[in-house]
């Protein structure tokens, strides 16, 4: 069991070590693409995978591919989107929309830049790789009754939290990028 001092040397030593870091954000995502894998088994032959407004089921699709979509949805999806910030920091910061993008792109400052970017756009990946296998767990659920049933109420809770963190997330990075004295 880990005690309270124990957590604070372990977060001490993830902010002290970038690819730290990085391994377990990968390991994260990584950690809900085999939650989706594992769910295989929990899914009829042929999975109801949209919905209407008040949930009830309106297309459908083979266990198989959807699995796979929806594997690739919660691991290839955000790792793009997560590495895309840093990637275009390395390379100089074009296509880059962020606050006083010349003062951070600047030599002196771009590796820096880009290895902040990188950072916090794999905790964004995380957070939306959660919301993702969130989603598929209500796919899941909603697969188990007949007919088909999705709540909505929980997805509707689960995109109002994750727009809350982003936009946490956004004020802080606009926070970060402001141009310094």
């Amino acid at each position: 069991v880990c005690t309270p001092r124990c957590a604070d040397k372990f977060r001490h030593k993830l902010a002290m070590n970038p690819r730290l870091v990085t391994a377990f954000q990968l390991s994260l995502l990584a950690l809900m693409a085999g939650y989706v894998l594992s769910t295989h088994g929990a899914l009829p032959a042929v999975v109801a995978t949209h919905f209407n407004a008040a949930g009830a089921a309106d297309s459908f699709m083979d266990r198989g591919a959807y699995i796979a979509m929806f594997t690739a949805l919660v691991l290839a999806v955000p790792l793009v989107i997560g590495l895309l910030p840093g990637a275009l920091a390395r390379r100089g910061g074009a296509g880059l929309n962020i606050p006083n993008r010349e003062y951070w792109m600047a030599p002196e400052r771009r590796a820096q830049t880009a290895a902040y970017l990188q950072a916090h756009g794999l905790w964004f990946a995380v957070l939306l790789s959660a919301f993702l296998a969130f989603v598929h767990a209500q796919v899941v659920r909603a697969n188990q009754v007949q007919p088909p049933l999705l709540s909505t109420s929980a997805i509707m809770v689960a995109l109002g939290v994750f727009l809350l963190f982003l936009g946490a997330w956004l004020a802080f990075l606009t926070f970060r990028f402001r141009k310094r004295a």
